[in-house]
């Protein structure tokens, strides 16, 4: 990390203006002990503080600093490998995320209408969401989240963090506004429920005022009439819905973002497929069960190291699990997107708690990214099910080492 990032990240958190901000996941190789750590400001009896909050997977532990205290805990975050951090001030946003070799790339955005935002110092304010809890958009009235008078239903509030961490997670790309077709072209696909389709669709177009042209895909046609009714009831023509399989899904036109969220088994590998081949500039996408690796696992050859793990079923259905989606993970990578994998939400709201987010810069692999994943391949005895679908692009690929073909 460069002195003068550091410094401008340290003069950005202690000024008078400065917002929030957020350091989120962990470099290619490396590990942090916090999923996310959170710095804003507060205002407790004795004066202004800087608030951490630190995020580990299952827990946040909340610590108040005085501006002069702040100092060390925020240089110790500083040198962590942190994927990506982002600072809000009332006329900036700042973000910064790192290449492959560990260079921070600061990118800073002025705000465009004018309006400096009005810091609020509240010492015990709700989490901010995308989606605020004390005002929630009709919408989620219409789609059973919320009461007729607004309130988030009991049984619904670990929905409700789920798309407001959903919706976080492609805020925090900051990509979005990249894409200047219009209006933009976003499927989900698998959609089932369709929450988190009338979510996005929401933040694009309120929420970001982008013109978009949405569609939900699912194989069950009861599910697909009912949603195609309730976007209906909101006015919103911009989302439609269709059923059929992943795989038979033609659009008119090649989609810009896909959505694959929660897409059981090998529907999840369908969705990438499709996403790659149409070159969607960025994929979405919660995995859900992995029955096709996990058959692999059982028939192969236990590695000689992990024969104490995986007698135990439970432990070989969570690495199973992992190594699935680091595959598909390295797929993608191997094919042109910067891929990570990340949390999407706690594990107490959902054991499916993973996300595959992936962004499509075109940048070809490198020779150590196909060894690795030839190496990864042999080491456990198995073929992903995304290889079999992506067979002619990767032959391509994986050229590098012509006797072992795809």
């Amino acid at each position: 990390m460069s002195e003068s990032y550091q410094t401008l990240l340290e003069a950005t958190i202690a000024a008078e203006e400065f917002i929030e901000a957020g350091f989120h996941g962990a470099r290619r190789g490396a590990d942090v002990p916090w999923a996310r750590v959170t710095i804003r400001p507060v205002l407790i009896k004795d004066g202004r503080h800087l608030q951490f909050v630190y995020f580990d997977g299952r827990q946040e532990v909340a610590r108040n600093y005085r501006a002069g205290e702040a100092t060390g805990p925020l240089r110790e975050l500083l040198a962590l490998p942190f994927h990506s951090i982002q600072a809000e001030t009332a006329t900036e946003t700042i973000r910064v995320q790192f290449s492959k070799k560990g260079k921070p790339i600061v990118h800073r955005e002025k705000r465009t209408n004018g309006q400096p935002i009005t810091l609020d110092l509240a010492h015990d304010r709700p989490k901010a969401g995308i989606l605020p809890a004390d005002a929630p958009p009709p919408f989620l009235r219409a789609i059973g989240v919320t009461t007729a008078d607004g309130r988030i239903r009991a049984n619904q509030e670990r929905k409700f963090r789920q798309i407001n961490e959903f919706l976080r997670l492609i805020d925090e790309t900051g990509e979005i506004d990249k894409v200047t077709t219009r209006p933009l072209r976003v499927v989900d696909l698998g959609c089932g429920s369709a929450a988190l389709t009338f979510a996005t669709y929401h933040y694009l177009t309120t929420i970001k005022d982008i013109p978009t042209a949405m569609t939900g895909v699912d194989a069950k046609e009861f599910l697909m009439a009912r949603h195609q009714a309730t976007a209906a009831e909101l006015g919103w023509e911009g989302l439609t819905f269709a059923a059929g399989q992943i795989l038979d899904y033609a659009p008119a036109e090649a989609p810009d973002v896909v959505l694959a969220l929660h897409a059981c088994d090998t529907a999840t590998d369908d969705a990438l497929a499709r996403a790659v081949r149409w070159g969607s500039r960025l994929i979405f996408s919660a995995p859900c069960c992995h029955h096709h690796l996990q058959a692999q696992l059982a028939a192969a050859e236990t590695p000689s190291p992990f024969r104490p793990v995986l007698r135990h079923g439970i432990l070989r259905e969570r690495l199973g699990d992992a190594l699935t989606d680091a595959l598909r993970a390295h797929i993608l990578r191997l094919l042109g997107y910067r891929a990570e994998v990340l949390e999407f939400v706690a594990v107490e709201h959902t054991p499916k708690n993973l996300m595959i987010r992936a962004v499509h810069t075109g940048a070809p692999p490198t020779p150590a990214l196909v060894a690795e994943y030839r190496a990864l391949k042999t080491y456990w005895g198995v073929t992903p099910y995304l290889e079999e679908l992506l067979s002619a692009e990767l032959a391509t690929v994986l050229t590098t080492n012509p006797s072992n073909p795809v």
